[in-house]
């Protein structure tokens, strides 16, 4: 499926980034957010997509949104003359003279980081624009709504160019506190009179709460065309395309008969004869180790595009699974399986497994080949 660099034949799996589907993505942003500019998050390597694919495929966007100051290092030289968005800011003062150098936008969300910038002289006469964060109910990061006017008179003063921020902890939730009303009012209640830009919306608030947008949104999960709840049945309908295809190959057939047992553990008992597929994936690849017998994997049932859904069997292994064939008569060593992407949601992989879909994607391994389409 795929060459490596001296030309050999890697092992048949392969993730395919494809940028057209970000492009896709990026522009149902758009189409939600009108009035907004974009900051794409492609923290954690772009969600496990690769910073190529990102650059590539999300090149329309306003700005980028990470957390390293050494990805940022790398999208300008790579080219990007945009604005980016350092999502945690910083995490020691000598990171600010690189952050000027690379014209970085900062989030600043603790008393530390407020000290650092008030001392901090600079080489040219450029301010930085700062995002400062509220905490209006996550407590995670942020200064709680007391001390946020505060904080944004001492880095006013300093002359910094101000912008609010916060992010939603159930945004994508019903019943939940706090709710999305309930933040969004804290926080505009906080920020009356100040001036400056705000930026409230991850994906789910872009989906499902347009009245809470802000001046700057910053989609994540959504650009990669999965679930911001983890079930796909959520976003069926909001016309998003799977970024990442993750492909293998059947390598071996066994025939089974009734009460034979597959893998490590003998999980799964053949419940009459039976064929069973054998894939090139396992967890070293990434696929969930804790995935459930029946998690769905596409497999090619003949020529073309044609397949069927057939389920796993038996614990995931290091280096493959198994899945049954019963309802893939055709399917022969070589077959092409999908393990999740346009055919099989990544979210529905996920839910099998315990998890959620950002774990698995960010979560491919290094030894699987990634190509950029």
């Amino acid at each position: 499926m795929g060459e490596s660099a001296n030309g050999l034949i890697n092992r048949p799996i392969l993730a395919s980034i494809h940028t057209a589907a970000f492009q896709h993505n990026l522009n149902r942003v758009r189409e939600l957010a009108p009035e907004s500019k974009i900051w794409a998050v492609i923290k954690a390597r772009a969600y496990g997509h690769c910073f190529d694919a990102a650059l590539k495929g999300l090149a329309s966007t306003d700005g980028f949104a990470l957390l390293d100051i050494q990805d940022a290092a790398w999208l300008r030289e790579h080219g990007w003359k945009g604005r980016i968005l350092l999502l945690e800011g910083f995490f020691h003062a000598n990171e600010l003279s690189l952050a000027e150098d690379l014209e970085c936008d900062l989030v600043v969300h603790c008393d530390a980081q407020v000290e650092w910038l008030e001392r901090f002289k600079g080489k040219n006469h450029k301010p930085f624009n700062v995002f400062l964060k509220m905490n209006t109910g996550m407590n995670r990061l942020g200064f709680k709504p007391e001390a946020y006017r505060i904080a944004f008179h001492r880095l006013h003063a300093a002359g910094y160019h101000m912008h609010h921020m916060t992010h939603f902890a159930n945004a994508d939730q019903v019943d939940q506190l706090p709710s999305v009303g309930a933040q969004q009012e804290l926080f505009n209640e906080t920020i009356a009179g100040l001036e400056g830009a705000t930026s409230l919306a991850n994906s789910a608030a872009i989906l499902w709460h347009r009245n809470a947008l802000g001046d700057w949104v910053r989609p994540g999960i959504m650009l990669y065309g999965a679930s911001p709840t983890g079930h796909h049945a959520d976003i069926e309908h909001a016309d998003l395309q799977a970024v990442m295809q993750l492909h293998s190959e059947i390598i071996d057939i066994q025939e089974l008969q009734k009460g034979d047992r597959i893998g490590y553990g003998g999980r799964y008992e053949a419940p009459d004869a039976m064929r069973v597929g054998i894939v090139a994936c396992g967890y070293a690849d990434g696929y969930p180790r804790h995935a459930k017998d029946g998690t769905p994997v596409w497999v090619a049932n003949g020529n073309g595009d044609q397949g069927v859904n057939c389920p796993l069997v038996g614990r995931v292994s290091m280096d493959m699974l198994a899945i049954d064939l019963r309802k893939a008569p055709n399917a022969s060593i070589g077959s092409v399986v999908q393990l999740w992407g346009d055919k099989i949601a990544v979210d529905d992989v996920a839910q099998m497994s315990d998890t959620i879909g950002y774990e698995l994607l960010c979560a491919v391994a290094p030894r699987v080949p990634v190509a950029i389409k």
